[in-house]
């Protein structure tokens, strides 16, 4: 697993307007047994988007919304099929994290 891999979202009734969660840990904390992720929703059902904290990416071919809001936690074990990576969308996720968190 690494930081800004896409994974498929393991809860099949949520797949169908949250498909992926971004994987956003630190590379150098791959020890324990939970990753730190951000939903990816589909755009066409998100609604109005706070700039700074839910960019739109693509995933896929598929328009998708950060939920920075929505960080948690996901135990890595059920994070099974990685379908993508991120890393070129890099500094929008950066942004949106530091607007989340305050390191202006």
């Amino acid at each position: 697993m690494a930081r800004l891999d896409v994974y498929a979202n393991p809860d099949a009734t949520e797949r169908r307007h949250t498909p992926y969660f971004v994987d956003v840990q630190n590379d150098y904390i791959g020890d324990i047994d939970a990753r730190v992720v951000i939903p990816l929703r589909r755009e066409a059902a998100f609604g109005p988007r706070a700039r700074d904290l839910h960019p739109l990416l693509e995933v896929a071919g598929e328009p998708v919304v950060l939920d920075t809001p929505a960080i948690g936690a996901v135990p890595a074990a059920e994070l099974r099929k990685c379908v993508g990576e991120l890393r070129d969308a890099c500094a929008e996720i950066q942004e949106a994290l530091d607007a989340l968190f305050g390191a202006y």
